[in-house]
């Protein structure tokens, strides 16, 4: 996520907090940079335009040329407008606290609506929600959002004889028989935003007046995302967006564009194609990433969501005694891959890129683990010639790589045990 315009960035604040004093010609210059980076992100241009004349008003003031380290004031004030560039506040669903509340998700063909209908319900799965397919021309649009529901367990009610309008009208009388806190419906989406796509939107928001409307939008698609919004917003009103796809090689010009130009605040943010891959927006953590000041904030959260799974008592004793063995690894290990991929959660960290992760490592080390007996997993010594070359052969890789992984285990221990009685063992990924 935003890679490219980090890297461009990073290069940029060095070459910031490397002067000893900043005049209006260093501004000029760094100002050019910032602008030539966003361009390049695909960031509208009106926005680029009005982010470097917000960053020129912020730096106005400031005493740059006598300050002991201009290059911080600078960055700070790059920080501030990116911030405010993104939307400033985290969005919040309000949701009714008597009866229920109606989402309804619009947006083109294509960019992932109806998986993020089911990602939204699990997300607020303790609100009770019901999912409602009102999509009637895009080909197994019903089956894939019935089988999403059905691998989230969140129940889905039945198209009504192909009738979009028809089905969000039984979805309120059923919601309120029920006792359904939250309804999402997943529209219908074209190739292009036309008068009959709209006109069927304003019908079943008719039939079912939405607490919210939320554009979904890939967010790859640069430029075109702020067009979308525009005409939504414009047709229909909009209360907010999500981005897709953020996963990918976005270069981020949705994100960093879309508040500002279609003044369409941002409620989340979709990071795989998992059902729990889904984040909130927060506008000033998302600012920390692209300067590549990390995100400890929202690490520190993933991480407390599956913390409880381990004995971490457990662990430290063991780490203490030098009797960490390969089963604990392998434990640990699962549990760090439920925060999500091990790139995205480094790239959290501050000075930490994606780029810098090598996910095959981390699977080839899983692999190897796990085609070894519980005996082995327990006690590693006991690991000879022979059952390398079971090893190796049973997870695909080589006895080299086999040998590589015990001695990186073996060294870890012995290091974990030397330190042991003074580290935090809060993290669950210590080795």
């Amino acid at each position: 996520m935003f890679e490219g315009l980090i890297d461009r960035l990073q290069i940029i604040k060095r070459k910031v907090l490397g002067y000893g004093r900043i005049t209006g010609q260093e501004l000029d210059s760094i100002f050019k940079d910032i602008r030539i980076a966003l361009l390049e992100a695909d960031v509208n241009y009106r926005v680029v335009k009005d982010f470097i004349a917000g960053l020129s008003e912020k730096t106005k003031g400031l005493e740059l040329s006598k300050s002991l380290k201009p290059g911080d004031l600078v960055i700070k004030a790059v920080y501030e407008e990116l911030v405010e560039l993104l939307g400033r506040t985290t969005e919040l669903i309000e949701f009714e606290k008597t009866g229920f509340t109606v989402i309804s998700l619009i947006g083109l063909q294509g960019v992932g609506k109806t998986t993020t209908a089911a990602k939204l319900a699990a997300k607020y799965r303790n609100r009770n929600p019901l999912l409602v397919p009102t999509d009637t021309k895009r080909p197994a649009a019903v089956e894939q959002l019935q089988f999403l529901a059905e691998h989230a367990n969140i129940p889905m009610i039945p198209l009504d004889k192909g009738d979009a309008v028809a089905t969000v009208r039984r979805a309120k009388v059923v919601a309120g028989k029920k006792g359904y806190g939250v309804i999402i419906i997943d529209t219908a989406g074209r190739l292009h935003i036309d008068e009959t796509l709209i006109e069927e939107l304003k019908e079943i928001h008719g039939a079912l007046k939405p607490n919210l409307r939320l554009l979904v939008v890939d967010g790859m698609s640069g430029q075109d995302a702020v067009n979308q919004a525009s005409a939504f917003n414009e047709k229909l009103g909009l209360d907010g967006a999500i981005l897709t796809k953020m996963d990918g090689d976005a270069r981020g010009g949705a994100a960093l564009s879309i508040v500002k130009a279609a003044d369409v605040p941002i409620y989340f943010i979709g990071t795989s194609e998992k059902l729990d891959g889904l984040e909130d927006f927060h506008p000033d953590r998302m600012a920390q990433r692209i300067l590549g000041m990390g995100d400890v904030t929202s690490l520190v959260e993933k991480v407390r969501t599956v913390e409880a799974e381990i004995d971490q008592e457990k662990i430290k004793k063991k780490v203490m005694k030098g009797e960490l063995n390969l089963e604990d690894f392998l434990e640990q290990l699962s549990a760090v891959k439920k925060l999500g991929p091990l790139s995205k959660i480094a790239a959290m960290v501050p000075g930490v890129k994606e780029s810098d992760i090598d996910e095959s490592h981390f699977k080839k080390m899983e692999a190897m683990i796990n085609s070894m007996t519980r005996r082995e997993r327990l006690h590693p010594e006991v690991i000879d010639g022979s059952r390398k070359r079971r090893i190796a052969a049973g997870s695909g890789t080589t006895v080299a790589d086999v040998n590589r992984m015990l001695k990186e285990f073996s060294r870890a221990r012995d290091m974990l045990k030397k330190f042991g009685k003074g580290m935090p063992m809060k993290m669950p990924f210590k080795i």
